[in-house]
């Protein structure tokens, strides 16, 4: 007689499984050349996502609408996506160049062509990661749909509801509406969705574009519409991935002349072989850091603490402040290489020979020998893998007359946001290692920062392991909390640095690229908290809170590459 037990599934096991099935199944999709999503082809990566019930997607699994995960999809796809039919996905093709005027989303740099009424275009220069974010905010929002349609049919014939009728003719009348008109639409959209009336009066505003206050009104009217013409017409959406996207995909080829435009930058400049600190961060924390301070410190109310100041610098109004601190930025030892290689990392270039010491907040004692002082490198975000194309081309020796030079990296400073799954947001996380996500694959490191460098400024500090997920759009709870309670105890997860570290290792360990002791430095800021409710990454940005936190972390960084 056996005496094995049989235990059911875990939510983080069925969680974790239905992952899994979403990305082997996107990988199947992007092979195939196009599939259906709504239709028997996207059945597999439907069943996935709503066995996930990612906190992002909030209530994707009921039958009321979701709200928060609606505006947080709509501000990473491109206006006007839910009125197309055909999505399709392209590399880097030409369209730049066309009449096609370039759409960008709100909240991911990704270039986007109106082909007509019908079809999008997305251009695809990222890596996997941004096929991999595409279609699941896709999905979602296809998913909602067939919601508004399946409460607004009456039967096959496609008759609908009193409150469909009425909020087609406001859409299709397209007139400024008074409080009055707005607030009968919201009250037809509030019965057509399942909400109520406060909630999306709410949420409304947050829609809206200069160009269309209704805009709220309109995505919810698109979005039933195609999925009314889905369900009665069989007029199914289509989402087609291009020839030459397939073929290039997994190539490295915007990596390598992104890498190659800088390091062709840094020869021209007699920097190449100076010792370079690459940094992976924001456009404005390390030019601020080392610049603001001059710039600011006689205006009225110096007496702020240089975290108010950088706080003012946040601020959307005070774009004149901004600027006089990069035009001193720029006349003080900074580059700004702007990227054209389709990578959509802008980069930054500190020759520090040039700093003034005794004008800056940040201890720094120059040289004697020009060739001995750093050269500082920020690059902007990666988004995904695409951390590890970059810095794996960005570590590749620069041939130079058939000679291939070796760029004197001497540290690697990763530094963002992530979410946190123990403290809240603002909070800061100093990981001692990465693990991937889905696989046991994991990169314990030395961090050149430490817990103690950061404490007792008013922030909390958490140290410990930290996860790589495939993307944030699909956490849930279930997986974040194995995480966390077994013994990984991860505090946080992102989507870069298992990638980032990887490629390190093997420029560093394996492949001889840079130097073997290169000092790598990681440090995240809490965006969100996605064990806590109404604390993910759908909930809203962290606003001013993450001034300071970003600022400790830069600070820090540059205090020891500087020293």
């Amino acid at each position: 007689m056996s005496n094995k037990k049989h235990h059911a599934r875990t939510r983080a096991q069925e969680s974790s499984n239905a992952i899994e099935r979403m990305y082997i199944t996107m990988r199947h999709l992007f092979n195939r050349g196009f599939y259906k999503p709504m239709g028997i082809s996207g059945e597999t990566l439907r069943e996935a996502l709503l066995t996930l019930r990612p906190e992002i997607y909030g209530s994707i699994a009921e039958e009321k609408a979701e709200l928060e995960g609606l505006l947080y999809v709509i501000d990473r796809l491109p206006i006007g996506i839910e009125q197309c039919t055909f999505i399709n996905l392209t590399s880097d093709e030409g369209y730049g160049s066309s009449h096609f005027k370039p759409i960008i989303p709100e909240k991911r740099r990704r270039h986007c062509y109106r082909i007509d009424a019908e079809q999008m275009n997305i251009e695809i220069t990222r890596g996997r990661s941004d096929i991999y974010d595409i279609l699941t905010h896709l999905t979602f929002l296809f998913v909602e749909s067939h919601k508004i349609s399946s409460r607004v049919l009456i039967d096959d014939e496609g008759t609908t509801t009193r409150d469909w009728v009425k909020l087609e003719k406001v859409v299709v009348d397209n007139n400024d509406l008074s409080q009055e008109e707005r607030e009968i639409a919201i009250t037809h959209a509030a019965t057509i969705l399942g909400r109520t009336f406060k909630e999306i009066t709410n949420i409304y505003g947050q829609f809206a574009t200069h160009g269309q206050p209704e805009r709220f009104l309109h995505i919810i009217y698109w979005l039933g519409k195609l999925a009314i013409e889905e369900q009665v017409n069989f007029n199914k959406r289509t989402i087609t991935f291009s020839p030459v996207l397939r073929e290039r995909i997994g190539h490295h080829i915007h990596g390598e002349i992104w890498a190659d435009n800088i390091k062709e930058y840094l020869y021209k400049s007699n920097l190449l072989e100076r010792p370079i600190h690459i940094i992976s961060a924001n456009m404005h924390s390390v030019m601020n850091t080392l610049f603001a301070h001059n710039v600011l410190k006689s205006k009225k109310g110096s007496q702020k603490s240089v975290f108010e100041m950088y706080e003012a610098l946040s601020k959307k109004e005070n774009e004149l402040l901004r600027n006089k601190v990069t035009k001193e930025a720029l006349l003080k030892g900074m580059a700004y290489l702007k990227d054209t290689s389709g990578a959509s990392i802008d980069v930054q270039v500190f020759d520090t020979s040039e700093f003034d010491a005794s004008k800056m907040d940040v201890n720094f004692k120059p040289a004697v020998e020009e060739q001995k002082n750093p050269v500082i490198l920020v690059m902007d975000y990666a988004f995904g893998e695409q951390a590890y194309e970059t810095i794996d081309e960005l570590l590749k020796p620069y041939k130079i007359k058939g000679k291939n030079v070796h760029l004197n990296v001497e540290s690697i400073s990763i530094m963002g946001k992530a979410g946190i799954l123990e403290g809240g947001k603002g909070d800061i996380m100093i990981p001692s290692a990465h693990i991937f996500e889905g696989t046991a694959d994991n990169y314990p490191f030395e961090n050149e920062l430490k817990k103690a460098l950061l404490e007792n400024q008013g922030v909390d500090v958490y140290e410990g392991a930290m996860i790589t997920v495939l993307g944030t759009s699909l956490q849930n709870k279930d997986i974040l909390k194995f995480f966390h309670n077994s013994t990984w105890q991860v505090i946080g997860l992102e989507m870069e640095g298992a990638h980032y570290q990887k490629a390190i290792q093997a420029a560093s360990k394996v492949r001889g690229n840079i130097r073997a002791d290169v000092k790598v430095r990681y440090g995240y800021y809490a965006s969100d908290n996605p064990l806590e409710t109404g604390a993910t990454l759908a909930s809203g940005g962290l606003g001013t809170s993450g001034v300071k936190p970003t600022y400790l972390i830069t600070r820090t960084i540059l205090e020891q590459i500087l020293n």
